[in-house]
């Protein structure tokens, strides 16, 4: 079994050591470091090399937004951040969607939520609590009038079916719905979905629901 590395940032010195003792009690996880601040997430990141950041979305020095954005911003950055937060909408946390996060975690979630999460995101192969995050990014994309033009130029490369399987990813799908909705076999699903990052250049299927959404493809309804 591969072992899950994970970097805890937070300011509250009782989360940090709260979440360290949860994590490294499960198989396949073990916390490699935590940092006090953003800034600090950053530097821990470049020396220990995790899979999975635990990012507070309010620390001081650097915030946990635009720790998320230096963390992700290289080209082929594999680290996935996970963004800590007490409401499960807050604007905050569709900003660090934005800056590259892989999803978020509500601070009080249980320790089966926290476990699966984690490994959730460092597969990334599923959006984090896809019905809150879903509704989380339709919630704040109703605040861009108008689709990205740069963004809307990419849908471009995209085959009708890759197109039409990024709409279904962005309402929550898993591979096996999609397989379903589509009538196709599973691992054809997940071929599709592969394409389409690699395509898009995003990391993983959360970043291409925000480019779903963000390009207008997907349209908020029913919140």
């Amino acid at each position: 079994m591969t072992t899950i590395r994970v970097l805890i940032a937070d300011d509250q010195v009782m989360v940090r050591q709260g979440f360290t003792v949860l994590l490294d009690a499960e198989p396949g996880i073990e916390v490699v470091g935590q940092a006090v601040d953003g800034l600090d997430a950053v530097s821990k990141v470049a020396e220990l090399a995790p899979d999975v950041v635990l990012m507070d979305v309010r620390m001081p020095v650097l915030g946990g937004i635009e720790a998320t954005r230096r963390i992700t911003s290289p080209h082929d950055a594999q680290i996935k951040v996970l963004i800590l937060t007490t409401f499960d909408l807050d604007e905050y946390v569709y900003e660090a969607l934005r800056a590259g996060a892989s999803g978020f975690l509500l601070k009080d979630a249980s320790v089966e939520e926290l476990v699966h999460a984690v490994r959730v995101v460092a597969a990334g192969d599923a959006l984090l609590a896809p019905n809150i995050t879903k509704r989380l990014i339709a919630e704040f994309s109703r605040m861009t009038a108008e689709p990205r033009a740069p963004l809307m130029d990419r849908v471009g490369d995209l085959t009708e079916r890759e197109t039409e399987v990024l709409s279904l990813i962005a309402q929550g799908l898993s591979n096996a719905e999609i397989a379903t909705r589509l009538v196709v076999a599973e691992q054809t699903a997940k071929t599709h979905v592969s394409r389409i990052l690699a395509k898009l250049g995003l990391r993983d299927r959360t970043q291409a629901a925000v480019f779903a959404y963000e390009t207008g493809l997907v349209r908020p309804t029913g919140y």
